[in-house]
């Protein structure tokens, strides 16, 4: 141990020595001036030091002695330490030398890694770019096979898809493999655009392209024929008796509407020979639906022995003798509307035609406009449909071609009914059908039936014309003679006209009920005759003859039926007035008039008709029984009373002003008192007998007892009025005898109760 230190402090001093030998060496080179220059500008920064050497107080030389005794102390005690520690030096220095040694190891052990590792890294590169390599080729090899798949389905022809093509069933599946060969036709012979996958050309200009064309031209033909040798089977089903039409079209024809579209493409003369075909077939089935039909509804009408040439308002009374029964007389069915109008002009978009064989099944019958509307609609939804049909199936319309024939047939068969129909309301129900129709179809854009409504109406009017100018002749040549006589009651032809005009008023008016006129009842809209012109004048443009005049023609056949209704309650008035010369008496006429015009309004109101023709007929009714009222006072007893008020307040107006009075006979006013207090009461009881017998209307009569006395009430008051206005200063003795007007108006309320 005491060898191990002196080698220590040994080796110390000669480091030391060499130290501050090497010292020495290094002050005399740059270096050591460098070092020199460090150390006095420590040196200088002390600042006790510097205070020292400012003031000259500090002894250098003494100073370096100082600074060298330090160090050598210093040097001494670290030298001192490091022997006490010399064991555990040398023990971290062993402990240092096997870390080195391990440190080593694992070094050289790195080193391998990295190399290691170094190798792995080239491998990785060189799989990377053999990656990118292969991605390069697999991306070409796709887009090879896609634009190969795509040039061999433009141009070959799937084995499935031509054996479906030749042998398969005509079903969904056929239409796609003919859509499938259609597309590749057109890839191969037509001028398709240069696709990249055909290098830059069309199919059909390659060599591949160029050897597919005849079997695919070959095989298209044969789709082609097979198309139509199917759609023709389909066809001929339509000719079939009891066919289902409709399941056809939609199921048979409509759902390969595709394949006509590839027909009218692929081969036209086949498409052409297919819609021929077609309309030949529809049009002879439509044709004989439509003849089978109308002969089935025919049976169902119950119109046949309604009307007839002789059945017109003012019918002859000599026809009527000559018939099996003369009940014919009180008969007006034929000019009643009924439920005809409500039954003939509802919806007609939600109408169900008449089930012929079900309704002659059940033996139900139908009036003919019933019929008629039944026929249209039917024809309407036939149309409608092949409409639909030939817009989906052949893109084009055959409207004239498919019913030519049909519309022939049908106004043939209505000009036949026309021949022998003398129903003036149902011909103009017929006319309301026609036009409703008309305006169904062009809500549904079908404009190409106008035409043919228009040829129905050109033939109804007209013969509503002529029922209507057979009727006004009537009127105009009627004569008592001719209408078997007059009786005080209302004559039945009176009957008939009333309700021959409310039922032409009614379906003008679109058969919407009025309420009650006077009955302060109801809420139904009520056209006023204004308004039924407006309203029929869009039942038809066309005038009633076709040589009508310009002013005719100026005006809707609407307006013109109201005119001719007009002239024909003219006439009806006139008529009255001439049958009412028949009778003796003044009143006996004012009666006949009041009891026919009573039973008019009495049927216009029953009818729930409002309008100026029931406003004339009113007006008339109320001066006919103003003038009964006058003649039948004037007849009672009453005359002298009523003409000595007239002639006196005369008098009295005359002599207004001029200060003259007017001078009164008092014999003369005292008789009328007596004579009036003694007879007033059987007097109003011979007005009662006579209204009653008169008037068979029970509350006409008693509207009109309740007039005649009111007015006897007032020329009484009058009578009073003059006798105090004569002598207002002292009443004569007789006026004793006047009645009160309160026991006349007591006695007026006895008959006015029953009313």
């Amino acid at each position: 141990m005491n060898d191990s230190s002196n080698l220590l402090l040994s080796s110390l001093s000669e480091n030391a020595i060499s130290h501050s030998g090497n010292a020495r060496q290094v002050s005399d080179g740059d270096d050591g001036q460098e070092q020199l220059s460090h150390d006095l500008s420590m040196f200088l920064a002390n600042p006790s030091l510097r205070a020292a050497l400012a003031d000259g107080s500090l002894d250098l030389t003494s100073y370096s002695d100082q600074v060298e005794k330090e160090m050598h102390e210093l040097e001494t005690k670290c030298i001192e330490a490091y022997r006490s520690k010399a064991d555990e030096i040398s023990s971290m220095r062993a402990d240092l030398d096997t870390c080195q040694s391990v440190l080593s190891q694992l070094q050289e052990m790195l080193l391998g890694f990295k190399a290691d590792l170094g190798g792995l890294s080239g491998e990785i590169r060189q799989l990377q770019e053999k990656s990118r390599t292969l991605d390069v080729q697999l991306k070409n090899r796709k887009l090879a096979e896609h634009g190969l798949r795509e040039f061999l389905e433009h141009i070959v022809i799937a084995p499935s898809v031509a054996h479906t093509i030749t042998t398969g069933r005509v079903n969904p599946t056929f239409v796609q493999c003919v859509q499938e060969l259609n597309q590749i036709y057109r890839d191969t012979h037509n001028n398709s655009k240069p696709q990249p996958w055909s290098a830059n050309r069309a199919p059909g200009e390659t060599t591949a392209g160029k050897e597919m064309q005849e079997q695919v031209r070959t095989l298209r033909l044969l789709a082609a024929a097979r198309t139509r040798e199917y759609f023709l089977e389909q066809m001929a089903l339509l000719r079939r008796p009891q066919t289902n039409v409709r399941m056809i079209q939609v199921h048979g024809l409509v759902k390969y509407a595709a394949l006509q579209d590839f027909l009218e493409e692929a081969s036209p003369p086949f498409a052409t020979e297919v819609f021929n075909v077609y309309v030949e077939s529809m049009s002879k089935t439509l044709q004989q639906l439509f003849r089978t039909y109308q002969a089935q509804l025919l049976q169902l009408d119950s119109t046949k022995t309604s009307a007839t040439r002789q059945d017109v308002i003012a019918i002859d009374d000599q026809l009527l003798r000559d018939s099996l029964t003369t009940r014919a007389k009180k008969r007006v069915d034929v000019f009643c509307l009924g439920k005809r109008a409500s039954d003939c002009l509802g919806d007609m978009d939600s109408h169900q035609p008449i089930l012929a064989h079900v309704a002659l099944a059940e033996n139900i019958k139908y009036p003919y406009e019933r019929l008629f509307r039944s026929l249209l609609g039917h024809l309407v939804d036939a149309v409608t449909n092949e409409h639909v049909f030939c817009r989906q199936f052949f893109k084009r319309d055959a409207f004239q071609l498919l019913f030519n024939g049909t519309f022939s047939l049908l106004l043939e068969q209505l000009e036949n009914y026309l021949f022998g129909c003398h129903d003036a309301l149902c011909l103009l129900l017929m006319i309301k059908v026609t036009h409703s129709y008309k305006r169904l179809a062009r809500s549904r854009t079908i404009h190409s039936l106008d035409s043919f409504f228009d040829q129905c109406t050109k033939l109804l009017w007209p013969r509503l014309k002529i029922i209507m100018e057979a009727n006004l002749r009537s009127l105009k040549q009627a004569t008592a003679a001719k209408l078997g006589g007059v009786e005080l009651h209302a004559h039945y032809m009176s009957r008939r006209f009333a309700e021959f005009t409310c039922s032409i008023l009614l379906i003008l008016q679109n058969t919407k009920q009025a309420p009650r006129p006077g009955s302060g009842s109801g809420t139904t809209d009520v056209l006023t005759p204004s308004k039924a012109m407006r309203s029929t004048s869009s039942v038809s443009g066309s005038s009633f003859t076709p040589g009508a005049t310009d002013e005719l023609a100026s005006m809707s056949a609407g307006e013109k039926l109201l005119e001719d209704l007009s002239e024909m309650i003219d006439e009806f008035i006139a008529l009255l007035d001439r049958l009412s010369d028949e009778h003796a008496s003044q009143t006996k006429k004012t009666v006949f008039v009041i009891n026919n015009l009573d039973q008019v309004v009495s049927v216009f109101q029953e009818r729930r008709v409002v309008g100026k023709e029931f406003n004339k007929f009113v007006e008339h009714l109320m001066t006919q029984r103003e003038n009964f009222v006058d003649t039948e006072l004037l007849a009672t007893g009453f005359s002298n009373m009523i003409a000595f008020v007239q002639q006196t307040e005369a008098d009295f107006a005359s002599k207004s002003g001029t200060g003259v009075e007017c001078e009164v006979n008092a014999q003369e006013v005292e008789a009328l008192v007596l004579s009036f207090a003694s007879s007033w009461k059987s007097n109003i009881e011979l007005i009662n007998r006579d209204v009653l017998s008169y008037f068979s209307n029970f509350r006409n009569g008693m509207e009109i007892l309740k007039q005649v006395l009111t007015q006897l009430l007032l020329y009484y008051t009058r009578f009073q009025d003059l006798i105090r206005k004569v002598w207002k200063n002292k009443l004569p003795p007789f006026c004793k005898d006047l009645v009160a007007t309160s026991v006349i108006l007591a006695e007026i309320k006895k008959y006015a109760l029953a009313i």
